[in-house]
C-alpha cells in the first residue's frame, strides 16, 4: 500500500483551499474538484488551467513526483492509488486495502469541500471521489483519458453513469461510450525543435517499477549503443543498473521539464504524459509500452498508444517486431518531429459550460432567497 505524505486524518493541517485561506475574498463563480490520478492522467488537467483557474478549484490526486509538484502552487489533497488492475496482476488483497482507504480519504475530502463540480480524467481512485461526490449533489465531467484510441477505458465505462458530461478524445472510443462531445487533441508542431545536448534520459513514469526498460538501457550502454551522458530513472525498481552516469528513483518534475529540453533522445514506457512531455521538446523518442502478459500493467492500453503514435511517425516502438537497437538507430536516422495536445475546442466548451452552470446556480440561489423572504 503507497504511503502518503499525510492522512485524511490531519488533512485539515495541509493545503487548505484558496477559498478558506482568503477570508472576506470575492467568491469565485464555482468550486471545482479537480480530480486525476498520477502521471498522464493528472497532466491533462493542467492543460486545462485556462478552464478552472477562474474558479475556486482544489486538486485530488495521488502522492507521486507531480502531484507533490501540483500541491506546492495549488490546494491539493492525495488519495491512495489503487486499481482493479492490481487484481488481474495477482494482489487482490493489496488492492483492496488501498481501496478502502482511498474510499475514506475520499469521503473525508468530499464532506469537507464540498465541490459544485468535479472535473476528472481519471482513473481508478478518482471513483470514490466521484461518487460521493455525485451524493452531495455536485455535477461530474469525466474526460476519457487520450490512451484510449480504440474503445473508452473501464474507469470510463463505470465511472460513465455517475457524470452529467462524458467527453471522448477519440471518435472510435465515443461511439461505444455514447459520449457527450468528442475532441481530438493531437497537433503537429511546426518550427525547430530547441538546442540540444548529447544527452539520453530514460524514464520508467511515476506509478509502476518497469525493470525491462531500466535493464534495456543497462545493456545498451554497456554494449556502447548510448555513447551520450544517460540520466536514467528507475522509480521503484529493486536491481541497481551498472555503468550509467545519473541514476534516480524519482525526479521533481521541474527536474524533468529541464532535462527533456536538453536530452537529444528520450527512452520511456508508453504512458501518454510522458510521450506528449516529450514530443512537446523536440526529443528523439523510443518508446517501450509495458505489456500485461509480463505483469508490467493492468492491460495493454500502452502497446495501443504507441502503436497509434508510430503510425503517424512521430517515435519508435520497442515490441515484439523491433528490438532497442533497431529502434535506436531507427531514431537516430530521422529528422525529430514534435507534436503535443492542443484541446483549445475542448477548452472553450468547458469553459462555456461552466459559465452556464455557474449563472444556473445563482439563479437557482437567487430564487431559493426569494421563496424564503416570502415565507418570512
Amino acid at each position: 500500500m503507497l504511503r502518503l505524505r499525510a492522512s485524511f486524518g490531519d488533512m485539515a493541517s495541509i493545503n487548505v483551499p484558496q477559498s478558506a485561506r482568503r477570508a472576506g475574498a470575492k467568491p469565485k463563480p464555482l468550486k471545482l474538484a479537480l480530480c486525476a490520478s498520477g502521471g498522464g492522467h493528472v497532466r491533462q488537467v493542467l492543460d486545462l488551467e485556462d478552464v478552472w483557474r477562474a474558479h475556486d478549484f482544489f486538486f485530488v490526486t495521488e502522492d507521486l513526483a507531480l502531484g507533490r509538484s501540483i500541491a506546492k502552487n495549488h490546494p491539493a489533497f492525495f488519495v491512495a492509488h489503487y486499481a482493479l488492475g492490481q487484481a488481474r496482476l495477482g494482489a487482490p488483497f493489496r488492492m483492496l486495502i488501498a481501496a478502502l482507504r482511498n474510499m475514506l480519504q475520499s469521503f473525508m475530502i468530499i464532506f469537507r469541500e464540498r465541490p459544485d463540480v468535479v472535473l476528472t480524467t481519471g482513473a481508478g481512485s478518482m471513483f470514490f471521489v466521484l461518487l460521493f461526490a455525485r451524493l452531495a449533489g455536485a455535477k461530474i465531467i469525466l474526460i476519457d483519458s487520450f490512451a484510449r484510441f480504440r474503445a473508452p477505458s473501464a474507469f470510463a465505462r463505470i465511472a460513465g453513469p455517475l457524470a452529467d458530461v462524458r467527453v471522448s478524445q477519440s471518435g472510435a472510443a465515443a461511439g461505444l461510450w455514447k459520449a457527450t462531445e468528442t475532441f481530438d487533441p493531437l497537433r503537429m508542431l511546426d518550427g525547430r525543435r530547441p538546442a540540444k545536448e548529447p544527452l539520453v534520459f530514460a524514464t520508467v513514469g511515476a506509478t509502476l517499477p518497469f525493470d525491462r526498460l531500466v535493464r534495456m538501457v543497462e545493456d545498451a550502454k554497456r554494449d556502447g549503443l548510448l555513447p551520450e551522458h544517460v540520466i536514467l530513472q528507475v522509480g521503484d525498481s529493486p536491481h541497481v543498473p551498472a555503468g550509467i552516469e545519473e541514476v534516480h528513483a524519482s525526479l521533481p518534475f521541474d527536474d524533468v521539464k529541464d532535462i527533456l529540453r536538453r536530452a537529444d533522445i528520450v527512452v520511456c514506457h508508453g504512458g501518454t504524459g510522458s510521450l506528449i512531455t516529450a514530443l512537446q521538446n523536440g526529443c528523439r523518442v523510443i518508446a517501450v509500452p509495458r505489456l500485461f502478459e509480463l505483469g508490467e500493467h493492468y492491460d495493454d492500453h500502452q502497446l495501443e498508444v504507441t502503436s497509434a503514435f508510430a503510425a503517424r511517425g512521430l517515435l519508435a516502438v520497442v515490441d515484439q517486431r523491433q528490438d532497442f537497437a533497431t529502434a535506436l538507430a531507427k531514431v537516430r536516422a530521422q529528422e525529430p518531429v514534435m507534436a503535443t495536445t492542443e484541446p483549445a475546442a475542448l477548452r472553450g466548451y468547458l469553459t462555456d459550460l461552466l459559465v452556464r452552470w455557474a449563472k444556473e446556480d445563482r439563479q437557482r440561489h437567487a430564487s431559493g432567497l426569494s421563496a424564503a423572504a416570502q415565507r418570512g
